[in-house]
């Protein structure tokens, strides 16, 4: 793997029990860029950014294989530790999911399970300015989160992750539940995380992904339901001049 890329994935396949979910997907993702997976619904695109960091083992059934390299070492190696690897690639999901919990709380509960709470205060801090919501919320650290707006409510999830200072941030279509307003918010947030953090986002909005991307990934089913990886490029090479017919046919709306 060369030091560029963060993330490579090789051969790699996803079984639900006999149902085969992924088949044969490789790919490297580059370091300090955004990564879109794009396809029609029910390709695959959400259990692909679950292998990342071993989400799918949650899942009764799951069976993965092939290898993802993370700096260089194979995520799926029976000595590696999935929870480790949950805090140093974190996830930001389709819904935001605060804890019934003070603002503060939420984005403290990392720190404090991994025994990292010696500057609580400091690093909570912190994690709101990254996350671009220190000023909504400095004067109110104690309220509830669940008062906050959605688009706030997922602002505080994406403070939550960086909390405990990952390399890789997943983001599993984390505009879809957001008004237009909110969404361009967490755009322009990604676009300034992507200076310390490598993100990958699953997204089914062709304009976002055209928006803030700088990598992406077409993914595709097969007759038997499999997702493929169709093809691979720059976003701008993908959307002004795809490599395979069937990217061009999803991209213009022939189908999706």
């Amino acid at each position: 793997m060369t030091n560029l890329a963060s993330l490579e994935v090789k051969n790699l396949e996803l079984w639900y029990g006999k149902f085969q979910a992924l088949r044969n997907i490789s790919f490297a993702i580059p370091r300090n860029q955004i990564t879109a997976i794009i396809g029609p619904s029910g390709c695959g695109k959400s259990s692909l950014l679950r292998c990342f960091n071993r989400m799918n083992d949650l899942i009764p059934g799951a069976k993965v294989k092939g290898e993802v390299l993370f700096d260089g070492s194979n995520i799926y190696l029976a000595n590696i530790d999935p929870s480790e690897i949950r805090y140093r690639i974190g996830m930001v999901f389709q819904k935001p999911n605060p804890f019934p919990k003070s603002i503060f709380d939420n984005v403290a509960f990392g720190p404090r399970v991994n025994g990292l709470g010696i500057n609580l205060e400091d690093t909570v801090e912190r994690a709101l300015r990254r996350a671009a919501l220190w000023d909504e919320v400095k004067d109110r650290l104690r309220k509830g989160a669940l008062e906050l707006s959605g688009g706030q409510q997922q602002r505080l999830c994406i403070a939550r992750v960086l909390a405990v200072e990952p390399e890789v941030i997943l983001m599993d279509e984390p505009c879809s539940a957001l008004d237009p307003v909110a969404t361009l918010r967490i755009e322009d947030l990604m676009r300034d995380l992507a200076k310390e953090y490598t993100i990958v986002i699953v997204t089914h909005n062709m304009q976002q992904a055209a928006r803030v991307s700088d990598m992406a990934a077409f993914l595709m089913m097969e007759e038997d339901r499999a997702g493929i990886l169709v093809e691979y490029s720059s976003t701008s090479e993908i959307f002004t001049n795809p490599r395979d017919k069937r990217t061009e046919d999803y991209i213009t709306g022939r189908f999706g």
